[in-house]
């Protein structure tokens, strides 16, 4: 216990004159005494998933949500969304496309592709919005 306990101090010492005062304040150093003795680190030289003596967990955990919005800031689904198929029919070059219905298992978009009336039928099963005629 001693060993312990003298090596603790001398760690501390040792860290105290290590980094400059301007630098290192007390919520970043972190010293850990365990099975190997003691360790002196920054708390910036660590990972968060990996260590829970890194940050605060609050800090940390991050929305689920966030990773489940696409490109558009909407939340990802396994399907075909009307606004979805709307975007990819302007992008096949449909003007003024607008929903046409909306059923269980497809989406309708009408508009106007070189003057002409079309009717664009995406399938809903498939977030990649495939075309079916």
């Amino acid at each position: 216990m001693n060993k312990i306990l003298h090596a603790a101090i001398l760690a501390i010492s040792v860290a105290a004159t290590a980094f400059p005062v301007s630098g290192a304040s007390a919520q970043d150093l972190n010293i850990q005494i365990g099975p190997d003795g003691p360790k002196v680190r920054m708390r910036d030289n660590c990972d968060p998933r990996y260590d829970d003596n890194c940050y605060d967990r609050r800090d940390s955990r991050r929305d689920w949500r966030e990773d489940r919005r696409d490109d558009y800031g909407e939340y990802r689904r396994d399907e075909c969304t009307p606004d979805r198929a709307l975007r990819k029919a302007e992008r096949m070059g449909i003007r003024r496309a607008r929903i046409e219905s909306v059923g269980r298992r497809t989406i309708n978009i009408i508009g106007r592709s070189r003057g002409d009336r079309v009717i664009v039928t995406f399938d809903r099963s498939d977030r990649w919005c495939p075309v079916l005629r």
